[in-house]
């Protein structure tokens, strides 16, 4: 099994080991992570639902490192450019959220409540590591653990 992890696993292991505290929210562990490894250039791929808390995460981790924050309907690309048909309402656009910060050389990015596939596509073609701070689910209030606990009531 170690054989599966390259060098640059092992280091992102480590700064895990060295970094990880039980008593530390989630963005203080991803703010703790990116200094442990010198990472200097951050990115954050949200959904515009999500702006504000975007903002309010940029403005903190800006203390620390580079911040390039970049929407899903960034490019203004329509339904009718990527799927075809006639409607011209603004499609996300993960792949260009992807291409905005590589372009920037982030070597983390943060995925806000990106939609189901939509965050696929943009973590598969992301240069930087990425990492999920919550992920979209509106009927829980984005805590996608509620959704497993009612499940619990179902079997």
């Amino acid at each position: 099994m170690t054989g599966l992890y390259t060098k640059e696993f092992r280091a992102i292991m480590q700064s895990n080991a060295d970094c990880s505290k039980l008593r530390t929210n989630r963005i203080e562990e991803i703010k703790n992570f990116a200094q442990s490894t010198n990472f200097k250039r951050i990115g954050i791929a949200h959904c515009i639902s999500f702006s504000h808390e975007a903002k309010v995460l940029s403005d903190y981790l800006s203390k620390y490192f580079n911040v390039y924050s970049v929407d899903c309907k960034y490019g203004n690309l329509t339904k009718k450019e990527l799927l075809g048909g006639e409607s011209k309402r603004i499609l996300c656009n993960p792949a260009g959220q992807a291409d905005f910060l590589n372009n920037h050389k982030t070597e983390l990015n943060i995925s806000m409540g990106l939609c189901v596939g939509h965050d696929m596509i943009f973590s598969k073609l992301s240069e930087g590591l990425v990492t999920n701070l919550f992920d979209k689910d509106f009927t829980n209030k984005h805590n996608s653990l509620k959704a497993i606990k009612e499940l619990e009531h179902y079997n």
